[in-house]
């Protein structure tokens, strides 16, 4: 009898383990105003204001791990942070503030054959600050690449009070960010 409680109890921890490591996707509450600098953003540069697309949700493996926290990495060492004189969203060269670093990631990620519709320009506020990141949806949940950091986490174990995203399959829509739904199933596609 002891070793059934024991048993019972070593699998009800491991449950719980698993349940802890488990990806969140973000619920979405309805639309959202984008960015002011955004339109302007779109207008110069189309093609990285699209969400369409390929798969909604990425099929991770380990291949594609690596590539993404290399892709976070690579461009957070390259680029220098620096703040905008006023708010002007643009693909960075050498230095640029968080929606550059998180446009030049999609930007990375989409020269790689990552579909447009995965990967959503994502607003939040920081200790009262704007800040902009790169969600990446994927099977094992939203994960995000920050100029903050060089780990790619889950969007519901970052520091951030989210606020909006880009609208899957149009871009140039905005969709407001509710609570953290956990990942259900690994079933991908539209």
């Amino acid at each position: 009898m002891k070793s059934i409680v024991a048993l019972i109890a070593l699998s009800a921890s491991f449950a719980c383990t698993l349940a802890a490591q488990a990806g969140t996707t973000m619920e979405t509450k309805g639309k959202a105003f984008a960015p002011p600098a955004f339109a302007s953003f779109c207008g110069r540069e189309p093609g990285l204001c699209s969400t369409s697309g390929g798969s909604k949700v990425v099929a991770l493996h380990a291949d594609l791990k690596s590539e993404l926290k290399q892709i976070n990495r690579a461009v957070n060492s390259r680029i220098k942070e620096r703040n905008d004189i006023g708010d002007d969203w643009r693909v960075p060269v050498s230095s640029g503030d968080c929606e550059d670093f998180a446009i030049l990631k999609k930007r990375e990620l989409l020269k790689r054959g990552w579909p447009g519709s995965a990967l959503l320009l994502t607003v939040a506020r920081y200790r009262g600050q704007g800040h902009t990141v790169l969600t990446v949806r994927t099977n094992e949940g939203d994960l995000i690449l920050d100029n903050l950091t060089s780990s790619v986490r889950d969007w519901s174990s970052t520091p951030y009070n989210y606020f909006a995203r880009q609208a899957q399959g149009n871009g140039r829509s905005w969709e407001r960010i509710g609570g953290a739904k956990p990942v259900t199933s690994t079933a991908v596609g539209g």
